[in-house]
């Protein structure tokens, strides 16, 4: 599944194309891919026709595109969730998709022209949706959205419940540990609690957990301050370095705008090297099962916590 990382990727390379760009056209080809449209906020493509995109803003792994108001409506958005094959591809017209194509968007740019937006999904895990944008509960900015603009302090609704990223500029670090401290769960649970912090999927947990030299299990309200604020700082560290080299990209699934593969899979030290030496100590990292999924350590540099110690009973 994407995380912070490729859905920054696409989010920054949509930006410029399609902020002050008008939907002339909207063609759905598989309305599943609706399904998180509420037929409350009325019909998809009415509902996008004649809008003008005013940017492309990002909470973790949600992508929303605000939207100029129309008489009938209040602020809203287009909100774009990749799931778990989901892409967004900026195409000329006349180009013809070889992936499932669920949804297109016909766009004029008034510097850049025509061309398409098209959600290609294999899965249909990913969706599109029109929805109300809600104040943010701390005033602050919505989401990411480049260091040329700054976004409103709007958000979708059913984005609203998501927690800030690490990369936001508004993130509140000191909630961030006082709320870290309440967790009763290993410190990966807590990574991937998208209600805490958001945009950390497995494959991130694993590499910030390895360089940080903690076990997914570690108790996350025994770690102290200072190596809860080591963590963070690898959590960046890792979020950062995969934006640089544009995501990480297992096969065709994860591409940018223009159909490109990010490269990060070839810095990866934890994730997916079970069997491999560890970068640091030459021991074989494992793959242990987790939560239906894989976690991904070194078993001498992260090791297993002591058992929480148990309360006598009286």
């Amino acid at each position: 599944m994407p995380e912070l990382p490729e859905v920054e990727v696409v989010r920054s390379g949509l930006d410029p194309a399609v902020t002050g760009a008008a939907i002339h056209g909207v063609e759905v080809f598989d309305r599943r891919s609706l399904k998180r449209h509420s037929p409350v906020e009325g019909d998809f493509e009415r509902l996008l026709q004649g809008r003008t995109v005013l940017g492309a803003v990002r909470r973790g792994k949600f992508l929303w595109f605000p939207l100029s108001e129309s008489p009938q409506s209040g602020p809203q958005a287009l909100v774009a969730h990749l799931g778990m094959s989901g892409q967004v591809l900026l195409r000329t017209p006349g180009f013809e998709e070889a992936g499932l194509l669920r949804i297109r968007l016909h766009i004029e740019h008034p510097q850049h022209g025509e061309f398409w937006v098209n959600f290609v999904d294999q899965r249909i895990f990913g969706s599109m949706a029109v929805d109300r944008l809600v104040p943010t509960l701390d005033g602050a900015p919505a989401g990411f959205a480049g260091t040329a603009r700054t976004a409103a302090a709007l958000v979708p609704s059913q984005v609203a419940h998501i927690a800030r990223d690490p990369l936001d500029p508004a993130f509140d670090e000191r909630a961030f540990f006082a709320a870290l401290a309440r967790k009763r769960t290993g410190i990966k649970r807590a990574l991937l609690d998208q209600t805490l912090v958001s945009g950390i999927g497995n494959i991130y947990a694993d590499e910030a957990l390895w360089a940080a030299r903690l076990h997914y299990e570690h108790p996350a309200d025994r770690l102290s301050r200072p190596r809860a604020r080591g963590l963070l700082a690898e959590v960046r560290l890792v979020l950062e370095k995969a934006l640089a080299e544009g995501g990480t990209s297992f096969d065709a699934q994860y591409v940018n705008v223009n159909g490109a593969s990010g490269y990060f899979s070839h810095s990866l030290n934890a994730y997916g090297q079970q069997g491999k030496p560890c970068a640091r100590c030459g021991t074989p990292l494992v793959r242990e099962q987790f939560m239906n999924r894989g976690s991904h350590l070194c078993p001498h540099c992260q090791r297993r916590p002591r058992a929480r110690p148990v309360a006598p009973v009286e």
